[in-house]
């Protein structure tokens, strides 16, 4: 096929509303694609309220900087007690329980070992499981359920 007829193929492409074009004389074949370079924008409403908004939760403090030589430990004066801290790994939205009607994996006080189940985080629809890195007691659950997260995020204290 001749060069000056594929420009005039890539000109018809540029000027179409079309995202590929492919040709066929005897057995010469010429496809072009079109790729696009501007990033694509989706557009999120959310879906209408039944019943009035509830109040905008207070924005929850950050905690305080922990020793990296005490395995996230919080230093001297933290609003966090003192023992090991579990901290998100992702962001995304944190779940205390498997199912809404059912209870929560961990409680302030109980025991767990390493490697337990303590929280779930939902992110891009995928449900991902918090394992303990240590075993001990909870001693603080830092986040609601249901509440948004970020990276590294104090979650859970445990002694």
């Amino acid at each position: 096929m001749d060069l000056r007829k594929i420009k005039k193929l890539i000109d018809l492409l540029e000027a179409s509303n079309l995202s590929e074009i492919e040709i066929k004389e005897g057995e010469e074949t010429v496809r072009l694609a079109r790729t696009t370079s501007r990033p694509v924008e989706i557009a999120y409403a959310p879906p209408p309220m039944q019943h009035a908004p509830a109040p905008a939760a207070a924005p929850m403090p950050m905690a305080g900087p922990t020793d990296a030589a005490s395995g996230g430990a919080p230093k001297p004066g933290s609003d966090l007690p003192e023992g090991h801290v579990v901290r998100a790994p992702m962001v995304g939205t944190f779940y205390a329980s498997p199912a809404p009607d059912k209870p929560a994996f961990v409680s302030v006080g109980q025991q767990v070992k390493a490697g337990e189940t303590l929280a779930i985080i939902e992110a891009m629809k995928m449900f991902n499981p918090i394992e303990a890195d240590v075993s001990g007691t909870v001693l603080k659950v830092l986040v609601e359920s249901g509440q948004p997260i970020e990276f590294d995020q104090p979650l859970f204290v445990i002694g």
